[in-house]
């Protein structure tokens, strides 16, 4: 049977970087980034980031876009922990 899940149990690949992304940012909390997010044209609340960032809410390939332009990064450096922020 196929999982839509990480072999860890994630609904997602995207929340831990996007949750570095953040925390590096001086004073981003979770609530700004969804007002960041919301500017941009994306409806999403403190509660969403959270869960996204937590790993149990999916994203939409719609919202990794949102959250590369917000972050400044490509689509791949959130889906690969691999790839530089900066690329």
């Amino acid at each position: 049977m196929y999982k839509n899940k990480t072999i860890s149990g994630r609904n997602n690949i995207c929340g831990i970087k996007i949750h570095e992304l953040r925390c590096a940012m001086t004073d981003v909390s979770q609530k700004h980034l969804a007002d960041m997010l919301q500017l941009k044209g994306l409806d999403l609340d403190k509660n969403a980031i959270q869960r996204i960032e937590s790993g149990k809410r999916f994203v939409t390939d719609i919202e990794l876009r949102y959250f590369a332009k917000v972050l400044n990064v490509s689509y791949e450096a959130l889906l690969d922990p691999d790839v530089p922020e900066n690329e």
